[in-house]
């Protein structure tokens, strides 16, 4: 195959989808554009990076650039940044140390990814104030913990509420936002003895959850010493040239460092620039098989859209496993092999301290009204093991579906670390995935031995009095 397949970005769709083209096509040519020199690296293991459970960096990166180069056969050039799409042309247009570069192609990926959201909020160019949405980022924060672990006293008196059960704290901390990030950076910051303040503006953590999942969350966060401010939106960062402190409209909180966890935006400015087209969640939209409206030209990972099984509607969750699937898919369309990508039904898990908690599919009922159905809720608590097992929990389940046919429209658990809140969501996946109805999730086969379970798995209790319901 006399022909060249250029992708912009090099993390999880980019590296998918040249390592796959290139494997299937071992003739074609495959260029991979990324302005930075990391690539194939897994980002949601920085917060693990900054508490201290990973070491290195290096130990997230999943393949070297020497290795895509001389293992793979793939003509990857860090440190350039791809400024312009010519799609009349078929050509891109890379700057680097050295200048620029224009390189023709035959198919193209665009993989640029997510950035950090920075609000609109006064103060947030103080020293002091981080995002948590890059290697280079993560470096910084741990870089932070360092120099602030070093500084500490010894001994110090207490600095706070969130600081009362914690001996040497090293100063106050802001965490604004609730999600993911947010969550597991507190994590990381308490266990480097800071003192945490966690701002949600909006009513609850963990937005996509269940209520029942979110308030458990929260309650275990205010357990493990996080003052955790609900309906708190920052309005302002304080300091003169470094961070001093957070401003609500309801009170002033002295900090030392701020982390910013307020999402992420799809890149789409070089998308735009070319003439591709956005669809309503504000990302790349494209088609089945993840095509935009040019020829030849696709989109992939964080910085597209992609229909969910449940709505068949456009949304956008940026995700590594979609990332990953959505560009391997890409590689095997380019190596001559058109392949669907497949939808997203919107899974997720977190971990915060002792707790775990997962979601899939469509939970709010707003949401699910939108879309054309008439949501039924149940939440119930059950044992994680046989109740004569010497060890065990509670797992919450919440179980939303359809009240005229049935459908299971999502799902959400939570359980202490390690009591399979996560590991059973898989099961609510499969549901929502296939459209399956109560009733038939009620009468899944699922595993039971009294270490893992009882013979009435938590998920399919909750089928049962959700259907007992309808």
């Amino acid at each position: 195959m006399d022909e060249t397949f250029v992708v912009i970005g090099g993390d999880a769709a980019g590296m998918s989808a040249a390592s796959k083209a290139k494997r299937d096509e071992p003739d074609l040519d495959v260029v991979v554009f990324e302005k930075g020199q990391w690539v194939s690296y897994g980002a949601c293991g920085l917060p693990y990076y900054v508490k201290g459970e990973i070491q290195s960096l290096d130990e997230l990166v999943s393949v070297t650039p020497e290795e895509f180069r001389e293992e793979r056969h793939i003509d990857l050039r860090t440190g350039h940044e791809v400024t312009h799409i010519d799609p009349e042309n078929r050509t891109v247009t890379a700057r680097s140390g050295d200048g620029e570069t224009v390189q023709p192609y035959d198919h193209l990926l665009i993989a640029t990814g997510a950035a950090a959201i920075e609000p609109s909020i006064d103060g947030i160019d103080l020293d002091g104030v981080y995002t948590l949405g890059s290697m280079t980022d993560g470096k910084e924060l741990r870089e932070f913990v360092a120099r602030s672990r070093e500084s500490s006293p010894s001994d110090q008196p207490d600095r706070g509420p969130a600081c009362q059960y914690l001996e040497n704290c090293t100063g106050p901390v802001a965490v604004v936002g609730g999600g993911y990030i947010g969550i597991e950076m507190a994590e990381a910051l308490v266990a480097n003895d800071f003192e945490v303040h966690l701002f949600q503006r909006g009513d609850r953590v963990l937005r996509g959850f269940s209520q029942a999942t979110s308030e458990a969350v929260a309650e275990h966060l205010e357990d493990q010493s996080v003052a955790v401010y609900l309906d708190a939106e920052v309005e302002s960062i304080e300091g003169s040239a470094a961070v001093e402190a957070v401003a609500t409209a309801d009170e002033r909180v002295p900090v030392e460092m701020v982390l910013l966890g307020t999402g992420v935006s799809p890149r789409t400015e070089l998308a735009e620039d070319a003439g591709i087209e956005l669809g309503p969640t504000g990302a790349i939209a494209t088609d089945a098989y993840r095509e935009t409206n040019l020829p030849d030209v696709y989109a992939a990972g964080d910085c597209s859209e992609a229909e969910h099984v449940v709505t068949d509607e456009p949304d956008y969750v940026p995700l590594a496993l979609t990332a990953n699937r959505h560009g391997r898919a890409v590689g095997q369309t380019v190596a001559g092999t058109p392949s669907v990508a497949g939808g997203i039904a919107g899974t997720a898990a977190v971990k915060a301290f002792e707790v775990e908690a997962a979601r899939t599919g469509l939970l709010d009922e707003e949401e699910a009204r939108e879309a054309g159905f008439d949501p039924i809720s149940k939440t119930i608590d059950a044992k994680s093991r046989a109740g004569y097992y010497p060890e065990g929990g509670t797992v919450r389940v919440t179980l939303t579906a359809d009240r005229e046919s049935g459908r299971v429209l999502g799902g959400s658990l939570v359980s202490e670390y390690g009591e399979g809140a996560v590991h059973r969501s898989h099961a609510l996946v499969g549901a929502v995935t296939e459209g399956a109805t109560v009733d038939d999730l009620a009468n899944y086969d699922l595993a039971y031995a009294p270490p893992f379970n009882t013979t009435w798995d938590p998920v399919l209790t909750a089928a049962k009095v959700l259907d007992g319901e309808l």
